[in-house]
Formats: C-alpha cells, structure tokens, sequence
C-alpha cells in the first residue's frame, strides 16, 4: 500500500506531545510529597537574653583575697556596652505524634527559649531533652493539645547517587520552603566532622533550613539537613545532611540514657598517600594509617602500633581513613572487635576491646638543642620531663629548604619515627639520618599540635651527603 504522508505540522505536534508525555511520567511528583508530608516539617525560632557583663574577665580569687576589692572596683569602672537579645531560626520535624522533635544541636545550642512554630501557626515551648555536637543532633520535646503529624523514617541504606531529594525548612525564615534536587555523593567526610558520614545534595539550603528534613520521593526522611559550602554564605548548589540513622541512633541514646556513648579505639589516623604506600611497600592506598597511639587506651592495650595499617574492623574491610572512625563510632563500648592490620609488610589480626569515646584528648608537648643534617633541618632534644612520660623524638627547631620542607615538615614537629625506626633522642636521629636511601620516598613520623601524621620524605639523588 502507498504511505500517506504527514504533514510537518503534524509530525511536529506529535513530537511535543511524546516529549511532554515522557517528561510528565518522569519527572516526580512534588505537589503531592509537599502537601502530604509538610505538616510534620516546624520552624524554630531561638532566643539568647543579654548575659550579664559584671565579672566578666574579673580573675576568680579566693573570696578572702586582699585584691577582690580592687578588681571589683576596676571592673565597675568599665562602660558596659549596648547589649541585646540575640535570636535566630532554624528548622525540624515531628518524629512521634506526642511530641518529639529532630533539629540541629547548633541550631538550640546556649538558647534561652525555643519556640516551635506548627504548620497550623500554633506556636509552643520547647524542652531540649538533649543534644549531641559531634553528630550535630538535637532532640526537643513540645506539648500539644492533639495528636501531631509525623514523618515517616526512611533507609540510607537503599541511597544512590542521582536519585530525587525534596528538602523542606525555614532558609532566612520563609517558613516550609520546598527545594528540590539530587544526590550528589554518599559517606561524603568533611574535616570538622568524624563521625558522621553525609548525604551531600544539590537541593537547595540556606541559613534556616539548618534541622529542616530531607525526604526520599517516597516520602520518607532520609537525612537531616546540616551544612552548605559556601564562600558568600548562601547556597552555592553544595549542602550537607546527616543521614537518618545516625540521628535516630542519637535520638534513641538521648531518650534512654540521656547521652550518647560512641566507641574508641584511641588511635590517630591519616589518610594513606600514593607516596605514603609506596613507602610503607604497598601495592596500592588503602586503609588507615595509625599516626599515634594513645597511652592506656584501647588500641594500646592490643597491641596496635604506630605504623600499623589498619585494613579491617570488625570484619567490615577500611578502604578510607575516614572509615574507620565511623566504625568504630557506631560500636557499643565494651565489644571486643577484630582488628586487621599490616605491619612490616605482613597482615596481622589484633583483638581490641572497645572503650567509650573520652570527652577530649590532652596535646603533647616538645623542648631543645641544635644539630644538623642532610635534611635542611636543625632539630633538638625534647624536654626532660616530657621523656619522664615516656616521649620520644626530636624536636624541628629551623627548617630551611631541602627533603625536609618539601616533605611538609615544619619548626615545632616532633620527629618520632624516621623510615620505621623510633627516634630516641638527637644523636641516634643523625645516625639514622646518615643512612637514609635516597631517590625514593622513605616515611617520618611527626607529632603536631593534638596529633600525629606520616610524611613521605625523599632525598633527591644528587643530595649532597
């Protein structure tokens, strides 16, 4: 049979009509998601009273003191400056119908009074039942005369990249703002924060959706909305949410015991470098490298030491450094957990049993004396009360440029460990320092500040001896 042709007009509304078809069954339904699951989304609205200026900076003596009398004076002798309330809003949701509220501990955090603000308008009192700034969770609790709408919680373990997210807060105060987007990375570890690994998204978030949630297309939270990158201070298309299970296993902690209780292993880790495998003779990075092992503490105790790579906790494989700390985190203090680790080339299994995570950890310290070698530094004895503790190494007091400086070293490290050898004091460093292979990347041990962290060394061929 001969084949009519179509006119192009035709053939041109036909395709406009495919493509809106495909976009109408694709595209999802965020009128519905809005409307259905708004209700359990509240504002926050906080307030700060002026703190009272006398003694503020006032040194705290013994109340018999001969000076209390002249400080006091002095002290009132300064102008108070204007002060005023100090207010700010964020956002939350309804997680049980008598009550109970997920936000931001930042967001309540040295809050005088919270007020939640209801989708009906009806706004009520907040009590903090508690809080967790490590995860950045807090939980509230409010009254209400009938029984409230709640959200439904959702399972990050089902997430995947490029999937729909529909956040929903109060950016700058607009209260039940809706902004969508997608996924852009799982487990995302940001450098303040160690034991939460974050939904990073696209949607957009400002100053106020801080505690706000993050829901699914099925209508489910899977992520409490926490931080932007951003150099202005808006959104700039990257923000941050705390995944739903790590805030629900702080909700249930606070709830039952009124705290949270997070493992420790009592290790310092850094990430290992392609430079850093090569030196530890690695066929490729992974793992946790353990910069620093904490005296008395669990990983001690079983034999962990500095060096060591940690490859495997509890049966579950470290690809990352920043793995490792959510592991651990996540294990109920008191549970003996295997432990894999090589250590001169050689995989070994240790036993640790995990302790709870201390409130903080005290720095180490440093002290003098000169010697120099190949390396472009000039390091110094460490003080001798610091060896009564049972410090080692030696302290970087000038660096010039040279192996050391190109490696990152830098005046006030302390040089622990040199291509796997304990440094005990300045005079076996030279020795160790006189043997030194030279054109590949050899690891040092240096401790900074609250810490410690491998550095891949290496001294160029032509480096003069």
């Amino acid at each position: 049979m001969p084949r009519l042709k179509q006119p192009s007009w035709l053939i041109a509304v036909l395709a406009l009509l495919c493509a809106a078809s495909v976009q109408a069954t694709e595209y999802p339904d965020f009128v519905t998601l809005v409307e259905q699951y708004s209700p359990a989304v509240v504002s926050i609205q906080t307030k700060s009273e002026p703190k009272d200026r006398m003694g503020r900076g006032r040194p705290q003596l013994p109340d018999n003191s001969p000076f209390n009398e002249y400080f006091k004076k002095f002290f009132e002798q300064i102008p108070d400056m204007p002060s005023r309330p100090q207010s700010s809003v964020g956002s939350g949701f309804i997680i049980s119908a008598d009550g109970y509220v997920v936000t931001n501990a930042h967001v309540v955090e040295d809050m005088d009074s919270i007020v939640v603000g209801l989708s009906d308008r009806t706004e009520l009192s907040a009590k903090v039942i508690g809080k967790d700034r490590r995860s950045d969770i807090a939980l509230l609790k409010i009254k209400a005369a009938a029984s409230l709408p709640v959200v439904k919680i959702g399972d990050v373990h089902t997430l995947k990249v490029g999937q729909w997210v529909l956040a929903i807060g109060s950016p700058f105060g607009f209260e039940r703002t809706a902004t969508q987007g997608i996924i852009s990375a799982l487990a995302r570890s940001l450098p303040s924060d160690n034991y939460v690994p974050f939904i990073q998204t696209d949607a957009a978030v400002n100053p106020g959706n801080s505690g706000g949630p993050l829901f699914n297309l099925d209508g489910e939270v899977i992520g409490v909305n926490s931080q932007i990158y951003s150099r202005s201070g808006g959104y700039q298309g990257v923000s941050f949410a705390i995944p739903i299970d790590v805030a629900m296993e702080v909700v249930e902690q606070v709830k039952s015991g009124g705290k949270v209780s997070r493992g420790w292993l009592g290790v310092m880790i850094q990430e290992v470098t392609p430079e850093l495998a090569q030196s530890f003779n690695l066929d490729k990075p992974h793992g946790a490298l353990v910069g620093q092992v904490m005296a008395e503490g669990p990983a001690q105790k079983a034999g962990v030491k500095t060096g060591d790579i940690v490859i495997a906790f509890n049966g579950q494989p470290v690809q990352h450094s920043n793995d490792l700390p959510l592991m651990v985190g996540r294990t109920r203090p008191g549970i003996a957990a295997p432990l894999l680790v090589i250590r001169d080339g050689k995989e070994q299994t240790l036993t640790v049993k995990i302790e709870e995570l201390p409130d903080e950890n005290k720095p180490q310290a440093i002290a003098e004396l000169p010697t120099h070698n190949r390396l472009g530094l000039i390091v110094g004895e460490l003080a001798s009360d610091k060896r009564k503790k049972g410090d080692q190494g030696v302290l970087v007091r000038d660096i010039d440029d040279g192996p050391a400086a190109t490696a990152g070293i830098r005046a006030g490290d302390v040089i622990a460990r040199l291509n796997n050898v304990e440094v005990t004091d300045a005079s076996q460093f030279a020795d160790l320092v006189k043997e030194l292979p030279t054109g590949r990347p050899i690891p040092v041990l240096i401790k900074r500040d609250n810490g410690s962290s491998f550095l891949a060394l290496t001294i160029p061929e032509e480096a003069p001896q």
